[in-house]
Order: C-alpha cells, then sequence, then structure tokens
C-alpha cells in the first residue's frame, strides 16, 4: 500500500501524520517540541526544526514512505548565505520588532489600498517583507550576506529535496507575491533594497500537484511535494469548498475560507491568500487565542478542564464583564504594542465571570474577523468548522455557536494542518484531487453544535465598545 507522511512544522513543535494514500488510515503519528519564544521577539534556529521532523517522524515509527508534504507556519524569514548556510535565527509570523517597518513600507507605496492591489495584503509586523525591512536596517552584517530568502516550510523542503521552491499558498503571505497574478512583485522587495538581484534570491513557485523533487530521508526514495502554509493544509485536511468557514483557535487566531475569486482589502483586516488548489484563502488572523485562556486558567489557578466548567457556569456576557484579548499586541486590528484590558468589573464580579469573559473575547475577535470576510465579498453561507486546540474546549464550542448563531462543525481529525500535508502527498503521488482524497478519507465530518439563543448581539456590541471604542 502507498504510504504519504504529512509534516505540520508550527511554532510550537513538529507533528507527523503517516497515512494510507489509499484509505487514509492513519498509521502512525508523532510530535517533537519546537524551542519556545516569547513576542515580541520571537525566533527560532531553522536546525531546530529539521531536528525536531526527524524526532516526530521517529516517534510516529516512520519509514520507507512514498511521498512526503510539509507545511510549515507562514511568514517567518529564513535568511541564506551563498553556501545556502543559515544566516541568523528565523523570525517568526508572531514576532513584532518589525511593526516600525510594516508603517514605513506601507508610506513608501502611498496607502495601504495601494498594497491591497499590489499582493492581495497590507503590510504588518507578521509579514516577510517587513522582516526584511527590520534586517536591511537592523543587521547589516547579516544582510550582506543575503543570498536566498525562504519560508519555514520552504526551508524544510529544500533540506528534503535539495530544491529551492515554494506553493503559491505560502508565498502570498510574504507581502511579496501576487496570487492574482500568480508572480512575485520584485518592485515591492526594491523598497527594502533596490541594489538587490532579487528574483535570483526567491524560491520558484511549484503548481498544486507539482513536484518538488525526492528524498531518502525517510527510508526508499520518496516524492517531495511542493508543500504550503499551515493554514492552506488545514484547508486541505477538511476538505474546505467555497462558502465554508473555518475557525482556527490555537496559539493564535484565525479565520478563512476558500474563494474562486481574490480579495483585496484596503483595510489590512483580510489577507488575499492563495490556498494550496488553485483558488483563494482570504484569512483574517489575531495574535491571541488560547494563550488568551491559559494565561486566565493560571491566574485563577485552575487547569484547562476546570477554566470550562467555570465559563459555562457564568451566563452569556459575563455578568457585563469584557475581556480584550490583546495580551501580546495585535495583528487583526493591527496594533503591535497593544495589552489585554479588562473592563465592565464590578464588585460582585466572580471566578466565573471571569473565565467565561476570557473565551468570549478571543471569539469576538474572531467574530469580527468572520464580519471582515464578508465585507470583502467572500461566500461564507456554508459550514462553520472549528479547529486547533480550542476544538477539544467545551467553552469555545459553545460559545462559538452561541455568539455566530450558527451551527458549529468540530472535524474529528485530530491534526488538521498535518492531515492535510497527507492529502496533498497523496494528491501529488497521483491518487486524485485533493478534494477526492480529503472526500474519500471523510475528512471535514465530526460532531455538531447547534447555537442557543440569546443576547449575542448585546454581547458583541459590549466587546466592540471595550475594543475600539
Amino acid at each position: 500500500m502507498p504510504i504519504v507522511l504529512g509534516v505540520d512544522s508550527s511554532t510550537q513543535s513538529t507533528k507527523v501524520e503517516v497515512r494510507d494514500a489509499d484509505t487514509g488510515a492513519v498509521v502512525g503519528r508523532g510530535r517533537a517540541p519546537h524551542p519556545s519564544t516569547t513576542p515580541p521577539k520571537s525566533e527560532q534556529d531553522p536546525h531546530a526544526w529539521w531536528d525536531a521532523l526527524h524526532r516526530a517522524a521517529a516517534d510516529a515509527g516512520v519509514h520507507d514512505v512514498d511521498a512526503v508534504a510539509v507545511a510549515g507556519q507562514q511568514h517567518g524569514m529564513v535568511v541564506l548565505d551563498a553556501a545556502h548556510e543559515v544566516v541568523r535565527p528565523a523570525k517568526l509570523w508572531n514576532d513584532t520588532e518589525s511593526a516600525a517597518d510594516a508603517g514605513w513600507l506601507i508610506k513608501q507605496l502611498g496607502s495601504a489600498a495601494a498594497w491591497a492591489d499590489a499582493c492581495g495584503s497590507v503590510p504588518v509586523a507578521a509579514f516577510t517583507i517587513t522582516k526584511l525591512s527590520w534586517l536591511h536596517r537592523s543587521e547589516p552584517d547579516a544582510w550582506a550576506r543575503l543570498a536566498r530568502v525562504c519560508l519555514p516550510h520552504d526551508w524544510l523542503t529544500y533540506r528534503l529535496s535539495h530544491e529551492f521552491v515554494t506553493d503559491r499558498g505560502d508565498a502570498s503571505g510574504t507581502g511579496y507575491y501576487n496570487a492574482r497574478e500568480d508572480r512575485y512583485r520584485e518592485d515591492l522587495l526594491a523598497i527594502v533594497d533596490p541594489h538587490i538581484d532579487w528574483p535570483a534570491r526567491l524560491p520558484s513557485v511549484l503548481g498544486p500537484l507539482d513536484r518538488a523533487g525526492t528524498t531518502t530521508e525517510f527510508g526508499r526514495a520518496a516524492v517531495v511535494a511542493p508543500g504550503t502554509g499551515d493554514n492552506m493544509a488545514a484547508a486541505l485536511g477538511v476538505g474546505l469548498g467555497v462558502g465554508d468557514v473555518v475557525v482556527s483557535i490555537g496559539t493564535s487566531g484565525t479565520v478563512f475560507a476558500v474563494s474562486e475569486t481574490p480579495t483585496a482589502d484596503g483595510s489590512g483586516a483580510v489577507a488575499g491568500f492563495a490556498d494550496a488548489t488553485g483558488r483563494f484563502l482570504p484569512l483574517v488572523c489575531t495574535l491571541n487565542a488560547t494563550k488568551v485562556t491559559e494565561a486566565i486558567a493560571r491566574l485563577l489557578g485552575v487547569d484547562l478542564a476546570a477554566l470550562d466548567e467555570l465559563a459555562l457556569a457564568a451566563p452569556p456576557g459575563s455578568g457585563g464583564t469584557v475581556l480584550v484579548p490583546y495580551f501580546d499586541g495585535e495583528r487583526v486590528p493591527d496594533r503591535p504594542h497593544a495589552t489585554g484590558t479588562i473592563a465592565g468589573l464590578r464588585s460582585d464580579v466572580s471566578r466565573e465571570a471571569l473565565a467565561r469573559a476570557a473565551f468570549e473575547g478571543v471569539v469576538c475577535g474572531l467574530l469580527d474577523g468572520l464580519d471582515a470576510l464578508r465585507a470583502t465579498g467572500v461566500d461564507a453561507a456554508g459550514r462553520l468548522l472549528l479547529v486547533g486546540g480550542g476544538g477539544r474546549s467545551r467553552a469555545f464550542r459553545r460559545i462559538l455557536a452561541d455568539l455566530s448563531g450558527r451551527p458549529v462543525v468540530v472535524p474529528e481529525a485530530a491534526e488538521l494542518v498535518a492531515t492535510g500535508a497527507c492529502v496533498q502527498a497523496a494528491a501529488v503521488l497521483g491518487h486524485a484531487a485533493p478534494a477526492e482524497i480529503a472526500a474519500a478519507w471523510g475528512l471535514g465530518t465530526g460532531m455538531e453544535i447547534e447555537p442557543v439563543a440569546g443576547d449575542r448581539d448585546d454581547v458583541r456590541a459590549r466587546y466592540s465598545e471595550a475594543a475600539h471604542g
């Protein structure tokens, strides 16, 4: 039977999944941690990802796979020298040291709307181009050694295949790739440094079913798929179709949908990404999600299961208590130096109310993102899927359903990014189109939580006043 390996190289760890390409049956899973990071400076040595990949593969009992695909954390900046050696630690998506560079870049092109038109997105501190600008002004010695620049998944794919390639999905999150036109915008990179031959420093962009090469890292020669970004892989892992919306609640939060047409949001809220199938993946990202509930659990001296129980014991609206979850700055809205706030406190405030306010604050921020998607014309009338660590939380499931007023589907797949990478690997191996594979494997199905009628408009209005008023 043909075996495929899907890799999820995230901020916190590498997770792998091994599946039978014909049936989708899980053959093995493994995991290995990455070094911890703390914004505003969030950096990791890429070699730690390579080591974690091998440890996770060993944990899963991987040997003799037929194809492998890598999905990686988006936006991170990996800089290589002429010998393809890593110049400095990679700056990750949640590093906000380049916030000033984002503002500077917008001014150089004239407006946020001009950037949205040029590459589908408005620069924020997360994007690769702002990190390149930061490197140019902050570390001239490292900048002088720059011969290649790539993303985390690109670097891992290079280590496997020895080919310097990427895919349009992950490339669309750099701030210098136009997904609508399927081309790099070297003129945008020239704003950072006009003296560099940028085309020679960028990876080639593969199509969704192109092969990057082969690898013998896991036994016999295996096909290496183009790979993609983590959100793009998650879309593959649930068989996301046009109209469906994913709310992903992990360390960060994302809201995204598959679209047949590109978006260009001059407000900067919606990033105009591509997906891993040739379509588009408009996305809104927040920096603060489960890190908020974990912090409140720590303050209350309880574990996460007990925090769920406390939150569900409080009434909707938390008795007027509102938590704005901008704990480590925020990406949407673009407030890199913000901190969290709690409003509406009274002398009768309870532990239950504070617990629920944490969940409601995270969910309200993500529902603001869903509103932003709709405002760009994205079809969001299909399924609403909850993925990530938040999908295991009874409180997140219930509060998302109630505040959205929509049924919420929690897919059964445990590691959707790694699962999506398996789907891509199977597709590149030649078994079927990604959507057909996802359907055959039964992906995207799971428990469904029906909403309960309540004062959802009042809850969101109080949150909006505290966060934006």
